[in-house]
């Protein structure tokens, strides 16, 4: 799977001239970046042995305009029993539909490296959705649910609440 992560982030980045086309009047991408509570859960299919804990994650990411965005997630933390969460990394396109100049609901895909305990770490296609509610011009409340590994022994989601500072 680690041959997936290469092409969808060269996707990602081949995407990058169209939407820039497409920036605001400013002509200018908006940078942000944020931070989140983790709350990660890995569910061993056919097993009833799900761990679970809670973790960091930074995102950093560029706006282009009002509804394409490029993102990056690491993450780290979080231990359940014998089970640590050492990383997580990917990058996604982030599509954005604004119901209100303040409420935004989002969509996010592209791809994920997890590792867990210094195993092999695994990648795979990654999905989300979530909300984000501006508080001020440049500061908002963000809410979302990942799936970032969907293998055949396991998934790998997460719920994350936090803050984005938008530049």
């Amino acid at each position: 799977m680690k041959t997936l992560f290469v092409p969808v982030v060269a996707a990602c980045l081949a995407a990058v001239p169209q939407a820039h086309a497409q920036s605001p009047t400013t002509g200018q991408p908006s940078p942000y970046v944020g931070a989140d509570a983790l709350f990660w859960e890995l569910d061993p299919k056919g097993r009833a042995d799900e761990r679970d804990s809670t973790g960091l994650r930074l995102r950093a990411g560029v706006a282009f305009n009002d509804y394409f965005a490029l993102e990056g997630h690491l993450g780290t933390g979080g231990s359940d029993g014998p089970l640590d969460l050492d990383y997580l990394a990917g990058g996604y396109a982030k599509g954005m539909l604004p119901l209100t100049p303040r409420l935004k609901l989002y969509a996010l895909l592209g791809a994920t490296e997890v590792e867990f305990d210094g195993a092999d770490a695994e990648s795979d296609v990654s999905y989300g959705g979530g909300a984000s509610y501006g508080l001020m011009p440049n500061l908002s409340l963000d809410a979302d649910y990942m799936r970032y590994l969907d293998e055949s022994r396991y998934d790998f989601d997460a719920i994350s609440l936090g803050a984005t500072y938008h530049f």
